[in-house]
């Protein structure tokens, strides 16, 4: 059987893609080259444990029915229900930096009161801003202003409270060091703090088993194990694929989550080095013998600096534990044992790491260097809050080249290149940008990506206006 369109990669946004597209009559291949679906935001099972990989928290949380939210267009457009992915909302989060703490909740007037209690002088700029968030109109056929840190200035005087609200930004999408753009700022602003966090019941499974349910329930084949050797071109458009295994499929319609240098080597053209994604993480998830908060940690989320003026940027040793994020599974309110899973509780610590570094050790020497950097990143973490270190049961811990090895991304960049593809062109005719690297980030950024992109490309006129109205 033909196929009207082929999607690489089972991540969010190719599952979204392929949803899309053939909730809507066409003929689907999903092609994932590992033997699970989920890319970046996936989930494993160690010695009886269950683990997700990539989710701290879904961002753009708000109740069902809310009208004109990204989730709210998000779960129309691909017929799913604001029930079925069983979200908690977050008890509350926080942001640390030296001598100065401020909390949110999925209330931004909780916000709002926070900064006016620590930076009174910063009251009317925080609404300025807010305001500029709400207005700002995201749209794929411009180019964005390119500086965060100049939104920020216009609208506040305080430098450590700019410090303090690019610093969620930064961590949870950018792949520019030290700065985002301003349409990737307004979206992560708005994801974080005017919706909010939240986490599915079960963690990410939960959400990808419905999407894969749905997909293979409207015709999709997908295909596991199965990894793409070359995007095929012919007269600078797209025709298909050839398989890994020699296999060749053939299609009208590419679209690639590989990420934008990732493509472009699969279609047998090179791409500039300043594409290639600099930022990449490593991440230690310490399994606890009791919950969190029992602890003393009560935070949903805690994004961290020891510094005033941390550096998001890649760090010249293994790692730098000087700013992070620290996330807990048990604070949200979906925070109850699983079922034939463990008592107890979960952190994960994430920092910044060095990829080339890490991809030079091997052996004994690379597991002893993730031990020691683990240990690091969780010294750096009681810097701030409770020490759960005694109380690990396990711990596991992932490195730039674990995600460099599970999902191709060069470089192990967790959020691909610095510059974005905001309407998913790709440069060769029929093949398709979507996902991190087409602009849309986080769990339901990536989501949203394949269906604007499976609508702007496959699904003219009234479809597409369905989706986003």
């Amino acid at each position: 059987m033909g196929h009207d369109a082929i999607v690489i990669g089972a991540g969010m946004s190719g599952l979204a893609a392929a949803l899309r597209l053939a909730l809507h009559g066409k003929r689907v291949a999903l092609l994932e080259r590992h033997e699970l679906w989920g890319g970046l935001n996936s989930f494993y099972t160690l010695d009886g444990r269950a683990f997700d990989v990539g989710l701290h928290a879904l961002t753009n949380y708000v109740p069902a029915g809310t009208r004109g939210a990204p989730l709210t267009r998000l779960l129309r457009a691909l017929r799913l229900r604001h029930e079925e992915l069983r979200l908690g909302p977050q008890r509350h989060s926080e942001i640390v930096f030296p001598g100065a703490r401020l909390t949110f909740t999925n209330d931004v007037a909780h916000l709002s009161a926070e900064v006016a209690r620590l930076f009174p002088a910063q009251r009317d700029g925080f609404a300025r801003l807010v305001e500029w968030v709400r207005a700002y109109e995201v749209r794929e056929d411009r180019e964005p202003a390119p500086s965060a840190r100049a939104v920020l200035a216009e609208h506040l005087s305080e430098p450590l409270l700019r410090e303090m609200l690019l610093l969620p930004v930064l961590y949870y999408g950018s792949a520019r060091e030290e700065d985002v753009d301003a349409q990737t700022f307004a979206i992560l602003f708005r994801a974080l703090f005017l919706e909010g966090l939240a986490r599915p019941a079960g963690g990410i499974r939960t959400l990808l088993n419905l999407l894969v349910k749905r997909v293979k329930q409207a015709g999709v084949e997908l295909c596991l194990s199965t990894g793409v050797r070359r995007i095929l071109v012919e007269g600078g458009a797209a025709r298909g694929v050839e398989l890994e295994s020699g296999e060749v499929l053939t299609a009208p319609l590419v679209f690639s989550s590989a990420g934008w240098v990732e493509t472009q080597r699969l279609a047998g053209r090179s791409a500039a080095s300043e594409d290639e994604g600099r930022l990449s993480f490593l991440e230690s998830i310490w399994v606890l013998d009791r919950p969190a908060h029992a602890l003393g940690h009560g935070a949903s989320t805690t994004f961290f600096a020891l510094d005033e003026r941390p550096r998001y940027r890649r760090p010249e040793a293994l790692v730098d534990t000087r700013s992070g994020v620290l996330s807990s599974a048990d604070n949200f309110e979906t925070g109850e044992t699983r079922a034939g899973e463990r008592e107890g509780g979960e952190l994960r610590v994430s920092v910044l790491a060095n990829h080339a570094r890490w991809r030079a050790l091997a052996g004994e020497e690379y597991a002893r260097a993730k031990a020691e950097a683990a240990d690091a990143a969780g010294a750096a973490a009681v810097a701030v809050t409770a020490d759960f270190r005694a109380r690990r049961v396990v711990r596991d811990v992932f490195t730039p080249a674990t995600i460099e090895r599970f999902t191709g991304h060069v470089g192990g960049a967790v959020y691909g290149s610095p510059r974005k593809r905001w309407d998913g062109a790709s440069g060769i005719e029929r093949l398709v940008l979507i996902g991190s690297d087409q602009g849309y980030l986080g769990v339901i950024g990536a989501l949203l990506s394949g269906v604007t992109m499976a609508n702007r490309h496959a699904l003219a006129g009234a479809r597409a206006a369905e989706a986003l109205s």
